[in-house]
């Protein structure tokens, strides 16, 4: 009956490949965290080079961050299980050792008192020995155990709280940058404003008050007249004059903008709604303003504009400035605009 009881005790005590499973997933899980955090680091120690670039590498940081502090979170939650269900199985082994050590006793004390009879007692005792000093053994294992599972646990809570604090550093930083990007952005088209209105009042002087240009808002308008023959895109040569003197504007205005302020003069082409004569080069309204826009840019650039500073659009007969049928209104609507913005 003692053996068979011994038999019974070493299966209930053969918790050892479940605690090397145990083990074995959290030093895997302690060498991804320290991965992810290498990578981390590596990214964060990056020079920026743009404010765009800047502000989306930071936000996908962010984002690796919490992922993180989601993964660490469930692993410290599953660490502090393995921890309760280590500290229940050591209660139930030091259990079990108490009651072996109480038979032992028991058996001592029958033997003792049974005096000849002692040969069968003292095989018993040391059998009940042996079951005491094997699950003496196996609490010395599992103690060894649930402070190596405190240890990881207390590393845990370390990288949980760096995290946290990365986490925090770079939510700052993103709020420093943004705020950053939005003084800058704010000086370029304040910057941009008074330039703006340098150039058009240069050109004011430039053009003086003739017919069939002036300023809408903050575009300087060429009626299409002014440029172009009904239904053509080739600048006339009575066009030709104003357009040298817009290039030598722009010339100016190139060599007092800042190399740092991105800014373009956007050439916009409009048509009225009637469509094109049907015998005409172009088949539709979008094609007529998008060539008139292009030739303006085009003879700008030939004049000495740098290419990079102008763009051309063609807006057909869908940005009116007036609504109406009258050939007045249809006159104001047939224009060139230019407009200086950012890039």
């Amino acid at each position: 009956m003692a053996l068979g009881r011994a038999r019974r005790a070493n299966r209930g005590f053969d918790y050892w490949p479940g605690f090397v499973d145990a083990l074995s997933t959290m030093l895997l899980t302690m060498i991804f965290l320290l991965s992810v955090f290498m990578l981390a680091q590596f990214f964060l120690s990056q020079e920026v080079t743009g404010k765009d670039t800047a502000l989306a590498k930071l936000n996908r940081q962010v984002e690796d961050l919490t992922a993180l502090l989601a993964l660490t979170r469930a692993q410290k939650s599953d660490a502090q299980t393995d921890l309760s269900s280590l500290q229940a199985t050591l209660e139930v082994a030091n259990a079990d050792k108490a009651r072996l050590q109480g038979q032992l006793d028991r058996n001592s004390a029958a033997a003792a008192s049974a005096g000849g009879q002692a040969d069968a007692a003292t095989q018993a005792l040391d059998a009940e020995k042996q079951l005491s000093q094997r699950a003496q053994a196996q609490v010395d294992i599992l103690n060894q155990q649930i402070n190596a599972l405190r240890r990881q646990l207390a590393a845990l809570e370390d990288a949980l709280n760096a995290s946290e604090q990365r986490d925090r550093e770079s939510q700052t930083q993103i709020a420093d940058l943004g705020s950053r990007l939005n003084a800058a952005l704010a000086r370029t088209v304040q910057e941009l404003s008074r330039y703006r209105s340098d150039f058009f009042g240069r050109l004011r002087e430039i053009l003086g008050q003739r017919p069939g240009v002036h300023i809408v808002g903050d575009r300087f308008v060429f009626e299409s007249e002014v440029l172009f023959d009904s239904g053509k895109a080739e600048i006339k040569p009575a066009g030709r004059a104003q357009m040298d003197q817009l290039a030598g504007a722009i010339e100016d205005l190139e060599r007092e903008i800042p190399p740092e302020i991105p800014w373009i003069i956007r050439v916009d082409g409009h048509t009225d709604k009637r469509p094109p004569a049907a015998a005409g080069q172009y088949k539709s309204n979008w094609e007529l303003s998008s060539a008139r826009a292009i030739s303006v840019v085009q003879y700008l650039v030939s004049k000495g504009v740098e290419p990079q500073h102008l763009v051309a659009a063609g807006f057909g007969e869908f940005q009116p400035i007036d609504t109406g049928d009258s050939e007045e209104v249809l006159q104001r609507n047939r224009r060139i605009e230019l407009k200086l913005t950012e890039r």
